[in-house]
């Protein structure tokens, strides 16, 4: 008989490491930002990051209505690209996670993140801040999201990239980011986004797709969403209706038909991981080719133990190799032979 795995003893032993749980994080979000902000920098410490040495460079872009963002670019290599007309490397853009109150350029774990994926895919990144809530809310974030992905896209080739090999991703709160911004880009732009990678990402704010069985042992699914809801009140505010928004909740769009191909990572030990395997149902259905991998034993946070647990060295692998398919010509799928039914 299948049984539930434990978590990960590796991850259990970097925890320990690290001191996780040992402190009480401040419930007040701007205090537990600063609070997890300086974890951020001893776990650097004690995990030994040491970051990638490749190109960077920092921008500004304006936000129609919105306050403007930074972004910064890391190319593959140790001297920035040169300009190109013809042709490039491909682009990802990508965004942080943070549960949207945290996170940003300036923190260790992410800036190794994206140095690496950079110089290990031979990619260029563009990786875009956001405002942070509850300071700054819902819909500013998908808006600066959507205006850093079209400057990425106008800039590509004075980066040195292809603005036909775009990819979109992100993390957690970063994930349902990204994936707003891929209804944005069918309902808006449509430019030629080969693909979304989304990392333990969360895509249902209205908190339907929470799994209790991932938590050992399991909770209720009310005490799960009890215990996110202050996150969703900071982001989104008071209006409740605003949960059910696809800029918002983008499992809960009306159609995914028209998104770009799909690689979804889960955590088995993740409540949020409903969320990216439901999407994952959805795109298929609506006849996206997705592809979707949970990672067993694994926490929503463990993905960034690079070096210290086997399975966030295989997941940095298996993103660097969806990264590296966009040098590849564009795949070219069979459509359905009829349209799909949601099976959800």
């Amino acid at each position: 008989m299948w049984k539930r795995s434990s978590v990960d003893p590796f991850v259990v032993a970097v925890d320990r490491r690290l001191g996780a749980g040992a402190e009480r994080v401040p419930t007040d979000p701007v205090a537990r930002r600063e609070h997890v902000k300086a974890m951020d920098t001893a776990a650097a410490e004690l995990l030994g990051i040491v970051p990638v040495p490749v190109a960077t460079e920092d921008h500004l872009v304006d936000v129609a209505d919105h306050p403007r963002v930074r972004l910064r670019v890391f190319w593959p290599g140790e001297r920035r690209s040169e300009p190109v007309r013809a042709a490039g490397v491909p682009i990802l853009v990508y965004f942080f996670g943070g549960s949207f109150t945290m996170g940003g350029l300036d923190w260790r774990g992410w800036d190794a993140v994206f140095r690496a994926r950079a110089a290990d895919a031979g990619i260029i990144v563009v990786a875009g801040e956001y405002s942070l809530a509850p300071e700054v809310r819902y819909p500013a974030q998908p808006e600066q999201c959507w205006s850093v992905f079209e400057w990425a896209a106008g800039h590509a080739a004075e980066l040195g990239g292809d603005a036909s090999r775009l990819a979109v991703g992100g993390a957690s709160a970063g994930g349902n980011l990204a994936a707003a911004v891929t209804l944005m880009n069918r309902d808006r732009g449509d430019r030629p986004v080969r693909l979304q990678i989304l990392e333990a990402p969360v895509l249902d704010l209205t908190f339907g797709h929470l799994d209790p069985w991932a938590s050992s042992p399991a909770l209720p699914r009310f005490v799960l969403r009890r215990s996110a809801a202050p996150v969703v009140r900071d982001y989104l505010g008071p209006r409740r209706a605003r949960r059910r928004e696809a800029y918002a909740s983008p499992l809960l769009a009306k159609t995914h038909a028209g998104l770009p191909p799909a690689l979804i990572f889960t955590a088995e030990k993740d409540v949020l991981r409903g969320d990216g395997e439901a999407y994952a149902r959805a795109l298929a259905a609506a006849g996206v080719p997705t592809s979707c991998v949970r990672y067993v034993g694994q926490t929503h946070g463990s993905g960034g133990y690079r070096h210290h647990t086997a399975a966030a060295d295989h997941l940095h692998r298996d993103i660097v190799a969806g990264l590296r398919t966009l040098h590849e010509p564009a795949t070219g799928y069979p459509a359905p032979s009829r349209p799909a039914g949601d099976r959800r």
